[in-house]
C-alpha cells in the first residue's frame, strides 16, 4: 500500500520540535561529557590522519598511525557513551509519540481496514463481540485463526470520525482508540497488555481478561514524499551542527 503524504502542514509542525530536540542532545553531550577530554581527543584524531600524509612511504609509522587512530576513536566512543545512555529513555519516548502523530495516516473514509485482537489462550471458545462507534461499519462477523489466537474483523469508516471501538469478551469491554480522516491525527495503532506496553506505550495497557492485544491497521504515511524520521534526524542533525559553538559542545 502506497503511504499517504502528511503534506507541508506536518513538515511545519515537526521542523520545531526536531529543532528543540537538536538543541537537546546538545545541552545533554555538553553536560554529561568530560568536554576538555574529546577535544583533546579530536585533536588527536587529527594528528593521526596528519601522519598518513607525512610518512606515506614509511609503512611501519603508517602502520603505528593506524593502531593510534583506533585506539583514540575507541576512547572517543567511551567519552560519549555516557550522554548516549542518559539520551536513550528520553528520545526512545520522544520517538514513540512522534510515530504516532507521523508514523501512520488516519483510515480514509470509504476504504476497508483490518482490526485484529490477540487472545492469551485458544480463542475458540471466547464469545469476542466487536462493537464501533456510529460512522463505523463492522462489516465481517470475527474470523478465527485458533493456531495464531487472532481474531479479525473488517471495518469501513463511512466518514470522517474520531471514537473508540469496543471488544466485549465474557463480562469484560476492552476500548480501543480509532480515528478516520485526513491529516495529522494520533494514532495508536495498538493498545497491549502490560507486558507488550513497553513497546507500545500509546494507550493505557489492557489489564484484564483474556485479551492480549487489539490492533487497528492503519495505512503509512509519508511527509513530501520521505519518512518522518529523515526529516527529524537531519532537521535536529543541523541544528545541533549549526549551533555547537554557540553552546560550546564539542563532539
Amino acid at each position: 500500500m502506497t503511504p499517504i503524504d502528511l503534506g507541508v502542514g506536518a513538515l511545519l509542525t515537526l521542523v520545531p520540535i526536531s529543532i528543540f530536540a537538536g538543541i537537546g542532545m546538545l545541552l545533554a553531550f555538553r553536560h554529561t561529557s568530560d568536554q576538555a577530554a574529546v577535544r583533546r581527543l579530536k585533536g588527536l584524531v587529527t594528528a593521526h590522519l596528519l601522519e598518513f600524509r607525512l610518512f606515506m612511504d614509511e609503512p611501519r609509522l603508517i602502520l603505528r598511525a593506524q593502531r593510534d587512530l583506533i585506539l583514540a576513536n575507541l576512547r572517543f566512543i567511551r567519552l560519549m557513551l555516557r550522554p548516549v545512555l542518559i539520551l536513550t529513555v528520553p528520545m526512545a519516548l520522544l520517538l514513540v509519540e512522534m510515530d504516532a502523530f507521523y508514523g501512520r495516516a488516519p483510515l480514509v473514509p470509504g476504504e476497508a481496514a483490518i482490526v485484529t485482537a490477540q487472545s492469551k489462550t485458544d480463542p475458540a471458545g471466547l464469545p469476542l463481540v466487536l462493537k464501533a462507534p456510529p460512522g463505523i461499519a463492522v462489516e465481517t462477523s470475527g474470523v478465527r485463526v485458533p493456531a495464531e489466537h487472532q481474531v479479525s474483523w473488517r471495518i469501513r469508516p463511512l466518514l470522517a470520525i474520531a471514537g473508540s471501538l469496543e471488544l466485549s469478551s465474557g463480562g469484560n469491554t476492552i476500548r480501543k482508540t480509532i480515528s478516520a480522516g485526513s491529516g495529522i491525527h494520533y494514532l495508536s495503532e495498538r493498545r497491549a497488555s502490560l507486558a507488550g506496553f513497553f513497546l507500545h506505550p500509546t494507550e493505557w495497557p489492557i489489564t484484564h481478561g483474556a485479551i492480549d492485544w487489539i490492533e487497528v491497521r492503519y495505512p503509512g504515511a509519508s511527509i513530501l514524499g520521505f519518512h518522518w524520521l529523515l526529516w527529524f534526524f537531519v532537521i535536529s542533525g543541523i541544528t545541533a551542527l549549526l549551533l555547537r559553538r554557540k553552546f560550546r559542545t564539542a563532539f
